[in-house]
């Protein structure tokens, strides 16, 4: 059995068929496509390892016009740009050719500068363009992700530190000091009592700034132990202590209620 020579629709076929169509442009070689004159001209140079400032004129005119009469042969369309290369290409060449006159001879124009500037100036413009091309790109390198999510304002007040109470606490004992008491009588202090004064205080929803809450006529004893009957109760989570903005009075309040106008004592 002869070996297929193709497989049409799963089915092996033997035998040519002989109404086959084959386009006259079916088989054309697609060349390497260039920009333009100038990308073709620094094609040429680079690929040959040829000095860009130092053009061996014969050397790239051949091969600018072996690929101009290949094109030609291709049947492909050839751009006006390409031709007027080529004949700037053949000016040169004969401009280096011919003799120069006497008068020129200690004039020192290369007739290829014009080239070799315009060629420098492309290059750099391909360069920089090929550096733009590697950066990221959406669409290319990576794709845009849209996340939509519900957004509610809540008004959040600064933490109250340990630093801002001691602060308060300072403040409490200056002002204490100020008031001094000679009666001398036993005081039995709690507190369990201050802690339920504190609360009877802040009864109600009432908002007392801090100092509100003690009494510095009663001497430092008492402050102490209020002190302490108001870390309790805010360890416990009974009241809550907050600060509208930093370095602003700090406010005391009961925990969970609705704060009500600050009191002002």
């Amino acid at each position: 059995m002869a070996e297929p020579l193709a497989l049409l629709f799963g089915q092996p076929v033997t035998e040519l068929p002989q109404d086959l169509y084959i386009p006259p442009d079916a088989l054309r070689v697609m060349l390497e496509r260039f920009e333009g004159p100038l990308d073709l001209l620094l094609y040429l140079i680079r690929k040959q390892n040829l000095d860009i400032l130092d053009i061996p004129m014969a050397v790239v005119t051949r091969q600018y016009m072996d690929y101009v009469e290949v094109m030609h042969a291709q049947q492909l369309e050839l751009a006006a740009e390409y031709l007027l290369m080529a004949a700037l290409l053949i000016e040169i060449k004969s401009r280096m050719l011919l003799p120069r006159p006497a008068a020129q001879e200690g004039e020192e124009h290369d007739p290829r500068a014009e080239l070799v500037r315009r060629l420098l100036e492309y290059e750099q413009m391909k360069l920089a363009a090929f550096e733009i091309d590697q950066l990221p790109q959406a669409g290319r390198d990576f794709s845009w992700a849209a996340v939509w999510f519900d957004r509610e304002m809540v008004v959040r007040l600064p933490e109250v530190t340990p630093v801002d109470l001691k602060t308060a606490w300072l403040s409490l004992l200056a002002r204490a000091k100020h008031t001094r008491s000679h009666m001398v009588k036993p005081d039995e202090l709690s507190v369990r009592e201050q802690m339920g004064e504190i609360l009877k205080l802040l009864a109600g929803g009432r908002y007392l700034e801090f100092s509100q809450l003690f009494d510095t006529s009663r001497g430092i004893p008492l402050l102490v132990v209020s002190f302490i009957a108001m870390l309790e109760l805010t360890k416990e989570g009974l009241i809550a202590v907050t600060q509208a903005e930093p370095y602003q009075p700090i406010y005391v309040r009961l925990a969970g209620s609705e704060a009500l106008e600050p009191a002002h004592g």
